[in-house]
């Protein structure tokens, strides 16, 4: 009513849970908001900029005709579950039994959070290479699991891959090691994992009895012949060690669809469906049925995809360089790592906010939106020189980023 004193803006303290209270907003939700508000090209959030198969959409069509609307059972729908294990064994990966070791999720997302709430008790330590994929520092908050951390250093010659410290890697395991997060082909490094790398961690996991979680959600963008990926699950011993996670989203350029899956071995399967149960229940039935055209019938996507990958990584990786920066080899993923220090420094940035300031700078000043890839690490100041861009878009678009990016030459 008027002339009656408004009430007092009541001073509401945020109702985040401690355990993510640190967080604050995803880094990639920051910076796709960051490039729309500048009309940069965005390249710092993985995702194409382009529809996936037509047979595999036709077919998620025909599933809402056909009257797929559902709960989808808990593990996933019979179908995918074989197709994920008629797959696997197509690649000469072993044996695979649909119904008790294959589980469909949400997105391989959704597979990490089940395997943190589902495997691991407050208390127990998980070594995480870093760089990481930011869900993996989520999942030790939704478990109380606290993470060791090994660090995959840049190379300090061109050409030469990401690579850890043995001494490290050693000295992260401990009696109360429950699990090693392995992320091959590697974001936001672009490196593969080599036989001799992935042989030492087998080793240590056998000796210790720890669990490998192995995300693969790269598994089919690989760009050299000489480095193929290799499932940690199939060296001698570790497939009763290992929880393998992959997804539809990054073979199929089909992110929003949300269909991933774990394999592993019935008493592993038995902690990723204790969660997943009690978490999304189940996936989307129209997707998963979508997804079953796709892996039974992969045709050459995923080829075709990584000619386009290849040629816009190199694309990308040219114009980096003309402007001043030192590029990283990539040899799978859809990301490539950059030094941005020379430039910075060109520029006058402040070097206290690192590659904050580049990206800010990046996406305002030039139009090409990247991410600062400090947040993927738990020893911040290793990543502050960085600099992570994303190429899984037409050729056009990287095109485009590359003309900008003449901006930065000095």
């Amino acid at each position: 009513m008027t002339g009656m004193p408004s009430k007092p803006t009541p001073n509401v303290a945020p109702c985040v849970a401690q355990r993510f209270a640190h967080f604050g907003q995803s880094i990639f939700s920051e910076y796709t908001a960051l490039a729309a508000a500048h009309h940069a090209v965005n390249l710092s959030q993985g995702f194409p900029d382009f529809d996936g198969p037509q047979h595999v959409k036709d077919a998620a069509i025909e599933a809402v005709r056909a009257g797929h609307a559902q709960y989808a059972p808990m593990a996933g729908i019979p179908p995918l579950r074989r197709a994920i294990a008629s797959m696997w064994e197509r690649r000469g990966f072993g044996t695979v039994d649909a119904d008790a070791e294959v589980t469909v999720t949400c997105g391989c997302s959704e597979a990490l959070t089940c395997v943190f709430a589902g495997l691991l008790n407050p208390g127990d330590e998980v070594i995480i290479f870093e760089p990481f994929f930011d869900y993996y520092a989520a999942g030790l908050a939704w478990s109380g699991a606290t993470g060791r951390y090994v660090t995959l250093h840049a190379p300090a010659r061109e050409g030469e891959p990401f690579h850890f410290d043995e001494k490290q890697l050693r000295t992260a395991f401990t009696p109360r090691t429950r699990a090693i997060i392995l992320n091959t082909p590697h974001n936001p490094t672009g490196k593969v994992f080599t036989r001799q790398e992935l042989q030492l961690i087998a080793s240590l996991c056998l000796r210790h009895n720890v669990v490998c979680v192995s995300d693969e959600v790269y598994e089919h963008l690989i760009y050299e012949p000489s480095l193929p990926h290799i499932p940690i699950s199939t060296l001698p011993g570790m497939r009763d060690l290992t929880i393998t996670l992959s997804s539809l989203g990054k073979t199929f350029s089909l992110t929003g669809w949300k269909v991933g899956w774990s394999i592993a071995p019935p008493h592993l399967t038995a902690a990723v469906r204790a969660a997943h149960q009690f978490n999304s229940f189940s996936g989307c039935v129209i997707t998963q049925h979508g997804a079953v055209a796709a892996l039974n019938a992969p045709g050459t996507y995923a080829r075709d995809l990584c000619t386009l990958f290849s040629r816009n990584r190199d694309a990308l990786a040219a114009a980096l360089r003309s402007a001043g920066l030192t590029v990283h080899r990539s040899d799978s993923t859809y990301f490539l790592m950059a030094d941005h220090a020379a430039v910075s420094k060109r520029l006058g940035l402040d070097a206290s906010r690192g590659d904050r300031a580049f990206c800010e700078h990046l996406t305002k000043e030039v139009g090409v939106a990247a991410i600062p890839p400090s947040v993927f690490y738990e020893h911040k100041d290793v990543g502050r020189t960085l600099t992570r861009f994303a190429f899984c878009k037409r050729a056009e678009t990287i095109d485009e980023a590359c003309r900008r990016l003449e901006k930065l030459r000095g």
